[in-house]
C-alpha cells in the first residue's frame, strides 16, 4: 500500500481534527495521502488513479457518497465512524491508532458487498429516455412533497405481484437492509448476501410484506400518480418522477469493497449493540 485517500464529511465538526490525526498516522507510516470533502465527487475522481485505500471520516452517508464515486472500482473503503450508528464503518475514533496500523500493515480482509443496477424509463418532452444507476444501499420510488399515497405496480421477472397503495416502495441490498428498509419493517440480511429485498413503504390497504429475492431476479416498479413523485438512489441521487415512469432493478455486476480488521462476526456483535439504541 502506497497511496491513501481521506474523504471526510464537510459539516461534521469533528471531521477536521480526525482527518489531521489520520494524516499524521499515514505520514508516520511513510504513505502518500490526499484529502477531499465527500461532497466533491469530481475532485475525488481526480485523485483515484494510484489510490490503494480510501478512509472515510463520517458515517454511513459518507461511505455511500464514496461508493457512488467509485462505481464498482476495486479500491476498498475503511470507515472511521463519527456518526451514531455506522453499520458500514469499521473503526471508532478510539480504535484508529492500533487497528488502522494493523490494516495498513496488511492484516485486514476484503469484505465485498453486492450492489443493485436500476434503469429508469421515462418520457421526457415526448421522447423516451433511459438512465442507469448503481446502488450499494437501496433504490426507492416514493411520493414527493405532497403527502398523498401513490400507486406502484410491482412485478418480478415479468409476473405482476401487487399494486402497492403506499408512500412508496424500495429495493434494498443486504447492506441496505440495515437502513431505510429496516425502518420500514424489513429483515436484516447477512452483509455478504447477494439476495435483496422488495418492500412497500407505509402501505394502505395493500400488501404489506417484504419479499426476499435471489440475485437472478429482476424487479419492475411502475408508477401511477397525479402528483410528482421521487426516485432516490442511495439517498444522494434524487430525481422527479411522473405518472407512468418505471424502474427496473436487478443485481449489479459491480461491487463495493471494504477493507476490514474486525472479524466477520463483529457485524452481529455491533448489530445487537446499535439496535438497542
Amino acid at each position: 500500500m502506497k497511496r491513501v485517500g481521506i474523504v471526510y464529511h464537510p459539516l461534521n465538526a469533528r471531521a477536521p481534527e480526525q482527518t489531521q490525526k489520520l494524516v499524521s498516522v499515514l505520514k508516520a507510516h511513510g504513505l502518500d495521502q490526499w484529502q477531499c470533502s465527500a461532497w466533491e465527487p469530481d475532485e475525488i475522481r481526480s485523485h483515484l488513479p494510484g489510490t490503494d485505500l480510501i478512509i472515510t471520516v463520517g458515517g454511513d452517508g459518507t461511505i455511500l457518497r464514496v461508493a457512488q464515486v467509485l462505481d464498482g472500482a476495486s479500491i476498498p473503503i475503511t470507515g472511521v465512524n463519527l456518526g451514531k450508528l455506522g453499520f458500514m464503518t469499521e473503526l471508532t475514533v478510539d480504535e484508529v491508532g492500533d487497528k488502522l496500523l494493523a490494516i495498513l500493515s496488511g492484516r485486514g480482509w476484503i469484505d465485498e458487498r453486492a450492489m443493485l443496477e436500476a434503469e429508469l424509463y421515462q418520457t421526457v418532452e415526448g421522447k423516451k429516455a433511459t438512465r442507469c444507476f448503481h446502488a450499494l444501499n437501496d433504490v426507492v420510488m416514493a411520493r414527493g412533497a405532497i403527502a398523498r399515497i401513490i400507486y406502484i405496480t410491482a412485478s418480478i421477472d415479468g409476473a405482476e405481484v401487487a399494486t402497492y397503495k403506499a408512500d412508496g416502495a424500495l429495493v434494498a441490498t443486504a447492506t441496505g437492509s440495515t437502513g431505510y428498509a429496516l425502518a420500514a419493517g424489513g429483515p436484516v440480511l447477512y452483509p455478504q448476501s447477494a439476495d435483496y429485498l422488495l418492500m412497500p413503504i407505509l402501505p394502505h390497504l395493500s400488501m404489506n410484506y417484504p419479499l426476499l429475492l435471489p440475485p437472478t431476479s429482476t424487479v419492475s416498479l411502475k408508477l401511477s400518480t397525479t402528483h410528482p413523485a421521487t426516485l432516490s438512489v442511495d439517498g444522494h441521487i434524487s430525481l422527479e418522477l411522473c405518472n407512468g415512469d418505471r424502474i427496473s432493478v436487478r443485481a449489479s455486476a459491480k461491487r463495493t469493497r471494504f477493507l476490514r480488521i474486525n472479524p466477520p462476526s463483529h457485524f452481529y456483535t455491533s448489530l445487537g449493540r446499535k439496535l438497542k439504541g
